[in-house]
């Protein structure tokens, strides 16, 4: 049955890959093994799931398996995708909840969360220094005042996130132009 053939195959890349970009030779390796899709079908799925909001994985398993088996195949496909990701979520938030009070758990994670924190905080700076700096490397203050007004717009007012990504966008068409 193509639906379970579907699943499995995206279940073995959900496993096997690390998301993203890592995902793309599996797909183009199972589609073209099955016989599903063309070359052109592939390359489009690539394209399709480049360009469309979300993770590469969902998007390109959506379109796989929608080109596939229509509907109930793109859904198929999609469960596959994440059922590693979601089983293996299952099993370490079961793992956490178990050990939460061993000793053990306790020191592991006194270790890993600083690490996190300064993994967030290297993003914070990486993205900052691209967003904030001119090409001459020097502070671009527009983009300064959009970032400290859409801050306290999020935190301030308690405005939705996606109601200040359009509200600083609007800010940065009228500030620097459309193009």
């Amino acid at each position: 049955m193509i639906y379970l053939e579907l699943f499995f195959s995206f279940v073995r890349i959900g496993f096997t890959s690390f998301g993203g970009m890592s995902m793309v030779p599996l797909i183009l390796e199972e589609m073209s093994t099955h016989g599903w899709m063309s070359a052109e079908d592939l390359t489009n799925l690539i394209a399709i799931a480049e360009m469309t909001p979300g993770p590469l994985g969902v998007n390109c398993a959506t379109f796989a398996g929608t080109q596939t088996a229509g509907l109930l195949g793109g859904l198929a496909a999609v469960v596959g995708v994440l059922a590693p990701a979601y089983t293996l979520t299952l099993g370490a938030a079961v793992f956490f909840h178990r050990f939460r009070d061993s000793q053990v758990m306790t020191n592991i994670m006194s270790f890993v969360k600083p690490i996190c924190i300064s993994m967030i905080l290297n993003v914070i700076l990486t993205l900052s220094l691209e967003n904030y700096l001119t090409e001459s490397q020097m502070p671009d203050v527009l983009a300064i005042v959009i970032g400290l007004i859409s801050c306290y717009l999020v935190l301030g007012r308690k405005w939705s996130v996606p109601k200040v990504i359009g509200s600083a966008a609007a800010l940065g068409i009228v500030c620097f132009g459309f193009f």
